[in-house]
This record gives structure tokens, C-alpha cells and sequence, in this order.
């Protein structure tokens, strides 16, 4: 075997890995079959040790990682974009909440984009999740507006862009840095949503050293097929209960229907968005059918 090398996963296509080194250099490799037995998936933004026999890159080892998601593929974040619509196709709220709420769990910081605003204000988004307390930008991709303040909100950063189809997310990240060449697509006005422009994942890398990871579009069938969080760990996955945890009558409060539930007295006051509040009902009904054996 060769002398080890190591790089980062910067894109993933069909069972091969391509590893990018300090010197820039891109080798694509295959993963060793002890990954399959030990049921480890290399992802992109992973560190990896990998070698080349015979002109072949083969990955050896992946570097403990910060962090990881299923969906989108990825490792390593120090934040998750998060990019919605009001115009068509309109955001479900809980799209947005399934997707935030997997990043906080694994204590990831969101960024909510609200792309299309040249088309639809947003307002009604933009609300929701700045009396939710998210960092929110409303963007345009047509016409330029809040594309800077995105810039400069994730300079320097490794982030994955993600969001369900045709919100817009690769024409933005080509507004970002017209070097990305991402294709697009249209949307459909039949079906509102976008066709899957972007068929695997991929980190481009801008000369600010913000490392940026495209994924596919995702659509509310996809939500159903994330990872669950336990339902006892959901409470803390969203921000903004955290005020009210540990006030609530019950040690064990689920905060659905208890009484003296502080979560529900601020929900009842305005101080917690009804959306927010539906989207964690649903999936702590979701969370009630795992057990901790089976989340390992």
C-alpha cells in the first residue's frame, strides 16, 4: 500500500469519493469494504486518509467527525442554510422545522434564507422564524437583494445549503459566486416544485475560504424518511422553548397538553408560534414509535 494521504471529501457520486488535499489536487476514490462491515458511509466534508495503488485512490480511514446529518450527506458543519420560498412552490413551515430541528439536535446553528422575495415578500416566513428567534435573510437571486448579507453571514464557514425543490438554492449559490456554475432548473406551475437540478452533493470552496456544500432538493415526502430525534431530546431542539424548559409542573412534561405546562402558557401568549408548536407535536408523535436500542 501506498503512503497515506489525506484531504476532504468534496463530492460523492455513484460509490466513489473525490478527496481534495492541500495542494488542491482531486483523487477519486472507492471506499475500502471494511466502511460497508462497519456500516460507516464517508461523507462529504469528512477528513479522510485514503492511498493509490496502481493509479487507484482507495479511502482508509475517516477522521472522527464534529458533526454529521443523513439527509442532507454531510459532515463537519459549523452551520446548516436552510432555504424556503414564499412564492411557488411555498415552504411548508414544517419542512422547515424537520430540517432545523435535526440541526439543533446535533447542536448545528440554522441560517434561514427566504429566497424569491422579488416574487413574494416572505413576510409571513420571515415572521415566524424571527419571533422564533433564527438568524433569517431574505434573498433574491433574480435581482441581487440580500445576497451580500448572506455572504458575509457564512464567510469563512463550511455550510450545506439545503431545502425542498425549486426554492431557488442553486441559482442563489451562483449569484454567490458565479465560478459555481450550478445548473438550474424551472419550476413547475402544475406541480410546484422544482425539478432536481442537483443530483448529488458537492463542496465548492470561494476564494473568502467559506466552503459551501450543495445538496438535492428535498420534497415533504423526503422529511418522512429523516433521522428521528428521541422524543425526550426534542424539547431542546427547539430554541425557542428554551426559555420556558424546567418551568413546567412536571419534571417530564412532553408539552402537549399537560397542565401547568409553561411551554403551552407561552404558546397561549403569543411567545411561541403555533406553527412551531404543531411542527414539534408532530414529530414528538413521530419520536414516540422509536425506542433509545433502536436510535443507536
Amino acid at each position: 500500500m501506498s503512503e497515506l494521504q489525506s484531504g476532504r471529501i468534496v463530492k460523492a457520486l455513484s460509490g466513489f469519493y473525490y478527496v481534495k488535499s492541500v495542494d488542491g489536487t482531486v483523487t477519486e476514490c472507492r471506499a475500502r469494504g471494511i466502511f460497508r462491515k462497519e456500516h460507516v458511509t464517508p461523507l462529504v466534508g469528512d477528513i479522510a486518509e485514503f492511498s493509490v495503488e496502481r493509479g487507484r485512490g482507495m479511502l482508509e480511514r475517516i477522521e472522527p467527525r464534529r458533526n454529521s446529518f443523513v439527509r442532507p450527506a454531510v459532515s463537519n458543519l459549523d452551520a446548516l442554510v436552510i432555504l424556503a420560498s414564499g412564492a411557488n412552490p411555498v415552504t411548508d413551515p414544517f419542512l422547515i422545522d424537520r430540517v432545523a430541528a435535526i440541526a439543533g439536535d446535533r447542536g448545528v446553528p440554522v441560517l434561514l434564507c427566504v429566497n424569491k422575495v422579488d416574487l413574494n415578500d416572505g413576510e409571513r416566513l420571515i415572521g415566524i422564524y424571527r419571533r422564533a428567534g433564527f438568524a433569517v435573510y431574505p434573498t433574491s437571486a433574480e435581482t441581487g437583494e440580500g445576497v451580500e448579507a448572506l455572504r458575509e453571514a457564512v464567510r469563512g464557514k463550511t455550510v450545506a445549503f439545503t431545502g425542498n425543490s425549486g426554492v431557488g438554492k442553486s441559482s442563489l449559490l451562483n449569484c454567490l459566486n458565479a465560478e459555481f456554475a450550478v445548473k438550474t432548473g424551472e419550476v413547475s406551475d402544475k406541480l410546484g416544485r422544482g425539478r432536481h437540478t442537483t443530483r448529488h452533493v458537492e463542496l465548492y470552496c470561494l476564494p473568502n475560504g467559506t466552503c459551501i456544500i450543495d445538496t438535492p432538493g428535498f420534497s415533504s415526502f423526503d422529511t418522512e424518511q429523516m433521522e428521528l430525534i428521541l422524543k425526550e431530546n426534542l424539547q431542546y431542539a427547539f430554541p425557542d422553548f428554551a426559555p420556558y424548559l424546567g418551568h413546567c409542573r412536571y419534571h417530564d412534561c412532553a408539552h402537549l397538553h399537560e397542565p401547568d405546562c409553561a411551554v403551552l402558557a407561552a404558546l397561549r401568549e403569543g411567545k411561541i408560534e403555533p406553527t412551531r408548536h404543531a411542527s414539534y407535536t408532530r414529530l414528538y408523535e413521530s419520536a414516540k414509535e422509536i425506542r433509545l436500542w433502536e436510535h443507536k
